[in-house]
């Protein structure tokens, strides 16, 4: 239904309903309200209850708002979206190297839509990693909206040690493989960290393709600002040497909790974390 009133309701449609239908799934869902809510508490700490209630409903609104630009893909709703870079110079040095390039991001707004048009600004084929969707018919769905907007998409999940080999064979064609810190699934190996204040795990992975590929790894987090309107953040390359010690992957592993910190702290209602998808990487 989500996809049909974005691909054929009418432009106004698309730009001021989804807030309505976040609202409702916030009332409809307590359990994702619930996880709403303890995450935001996690990011500022305890607040008012009408706080909790507007912050909670922002969230929610967030999310069907950059669902809906992203299922508009490819329909006579699609537009381009238009990006606030800050730090660009980072992915622009990283990208010079032709090296490939590892992303670590969130699932916060516009990530989907707006990340791999700045990617792609350099000619680079990006490949986004994901968790697979437990309902085949909503993962082919969302498949289809990203490669509509030019980027390939690769479903992994556990701990299979091959899984890695086509991420890491697309880096060394100088691509893109860009992956989601904030869910650490069942199975998943992860590094500890201090993250939001307190004890949090971030999964190990994108930190093991930047070691075996040689590959810089960039934190890049997204922020939906208004209507097909999204925040850019680049923070400094992090490299990971091929004979790094456990204490250097540990120190890489800390220097992205740091800036998911950052950022989340300056974003709370911007971060999609409904519950069952993997654990919090704040709450392990």
């Amino acid at each position: 239904m989500a996809a049909f009133g974005a691909q054929n309701g009418p432009s106004w449609w698309v730009r001021y309903s989804p807030p309505v239908f976040g609202w409702a799934a916030a009332l409809a869902l307590p359990s994702a309200r619930r996880n709403v809510l303890a995450n935001l508490r996690r990011i500022r700490g305890e607040a008012g209850v009408i706080r909790d209630v507007v912050e909670t409903a922002s969230t929610f609104g967030n999310y069907a708002a950059c669902l809906a630009e992203v299922l508009a893909n490819g329909s006579k709703n699609a537009g381009l979206a238009q990006p606030l870079p800050v730090g660009r110079q980072h992915l622009d040095n990283a990208a010079a190297e032709r090296n490939g390039i590892v992303v670590a991001t969130l699932h916060t707004g516009g990530w989907e839509t707006v990340g791999p048009l700045v990617l792609r600004h350099h000619g680079l084929e990006v490949m986004m990693v994901m968790e697979p969707e437990r309902d085949r018919a909503a993962r082919e769905l969302q498949d289809q909206a990203r490669r509509l907007s030019g980027v390939g998409v690769t479903h992994i999940g556990g701990d299979d040690p091959l899984a890695a080999l086509p991420l890491l064979r697309h880096l060394q064609r100088g691509g893109i493989v860009a992956l989601q810190l904030d869910r650490v699934p069942k199975g998943m190996r992860y590094r500890s960290v201090r993250l939001l204040g307190r004890p949090g795990a971030i999964p190990e992975g994108p930190i093991r393709l930047a070691q075996l590929s040689g590959a810089p790894l960039l934190s890049i987090f997204c922020a939906r600002l208004g209507y097909r309107r999204y925040l850019i953040e680049t923070h400094p390359p992090i490299r990971v040497a091929r004979r790094a010690t456990t204490a250097e992957i540990d120190a890489a592993a800390q220097s992205i909790a740091d800036a998911m910190t950052s950022f989340l702290e300056r974003h709370p209602t911007q971060w999609f974390h409904f519950g069952d998808h993997g654990e919090a990487a704040s709450g392990r």
